[in-house]
């Protein structure tokens, strides 16, 4: 068997990697787990808590995965944890889907040290320390070696990221281009059908859906298109799913 299977080849491992301030209970991650523990039972999904420190979080990710298959594992990552799903593509070669990526989130996130809640619950608290930026700096990796096993899932109406951003990071890979919608996906069940086909686990009606998917990235010409950054016009810190 070839080392890298096709995009169409079923996986049999899926691992998600959720967005700061976020966990497991995440609805995307939700919706995912239990659409394929009703449809595809023969899957693995891993979908662990990820500590703040970007370091900790991404050995974590590399941890669960390190004996899975390359040729059919995939790894989901939601804005943070697209960024961690970046890194761990580039290393493994395996295919991914990116969801609202945090393109440089070291950038983005520099402002917000200190103390913060819980999406899910706000009684719990991380802290976000001054060294995590440089971390986040560290696990930063280039283009992608092999952009076509990758899904970029981005919405126009994102109101945390710049969509136009994440179109030009992933040259060369699957864009499926939300108009509208927002950083946390909440349309997430209408474009299920296109995620699933990127892992080869489709069924019924591939296309069901499905707003555009290309490869062909949009160019950002003006100095006025550069995107605004993570959290830039925002009151305080979103709620990152």
């Amino acid at each position: 068997m070839d080392v890298h299977a096709s995009v169409t080849t079923p996986v049999t491992h899926v691992l998600y990697a959720h967005g700061f301030r976020s966990s497991p209970r995440s609805f995307k991650a939700q919706r995912l787990a239990a659409h394929l523990a009703a449809h595809h039972p023969q899957v693995h999904w891993a979908c662990p808590q990820l500590p703040a420190s970007p370091a900790e979080a991404f050995a974590l990710l590399e941890a669960t995965a390190a004996h899975w298959p390359t040729p059919t594992m995939a790894v989901v990552g939601s804005s943070l944890g697209g960024f961690y799903a970046t890194r761990l593509a580039a290393l493994r070669g395996c295919r991914a889907v990116l969801i609202n990526p945090a393109i440089d989130p070291a950038r983005d996130l520099a402002r917000h040290i200190g103390e913060h809640p819980v999406w899910h619950d706000p009684a719990e608290r991380i802290f976000f320390r001054p060294e995590y930026v440089d971390e986040l700096r560290a696990l930063a990796v280039g283009a992608l070696p092999h952009p076509e096993r990758a899904l970029l899932i981005a919405a126009t109406g994102d109101e945390v990221l710049d969509w136009r951003e994440m179109v030009a990071r992933y040259p060369g890979s699957h864009h499926h281009i939300v108009p509208g919608s927002d950083h946390a996906l909440s349309d997430f069940d209408a474009h299920l059908p296109v995620l699933l086909a990127h892992l080869g686990l489709a069924c019924g009606d591939r296309h069901a859906g499905r707003r555009r998917v290309s490869r062909q990235p949009t160019v950002l010409r003006r100095r006025r298109d550069l995107p605004r950054g993570l959290l830039d016009d925002a009151p305080d810190l979103p709620d990152i799913d």
